[in-house]
């Protein structure tokens, strides 16, 4: 299967923390180079903490007002997938 460019991920998951699933993916050889985007509800220190330290590249809060979640999505799609670089 085709190789994503970035990972998206929520930590609120309905079985596996998002947390345990970032960990998994900083440790596998063949996924760890990929960008982590933790976009989530949270805005604890303490989980913003933890995904960065556990290999994050970003950590977005995902505001609840729809308008503004969708200028949080423009502006991030045209971060990443205009501005960014990644490696071939």
């Amino acid at each position: 299967s085709p190789r994503p460019h970035l990972i998206l991920l929520d930590l609120r998951l309905p079985k596996v923390d998002g947390l345990e699933v970032l960990r998994r993916i900083k440790e596998d050889d063949d996924l760890k180079s990929i960008p982590t985007v933790v976009l989530t509800t949270s805005a604890a220190e303490s989980d913003m903490v933890n995904a960065y330290s556990h290999g994050a590249g970003s950590y977005l809060v995902k505001p609840v007002d729809f308008d503004k979640f969708t200028s949080l999505m423009d502006a991030f799609g045209f971060y990443w997938l205009a501005w960014n670089r990644f490696p071939d």
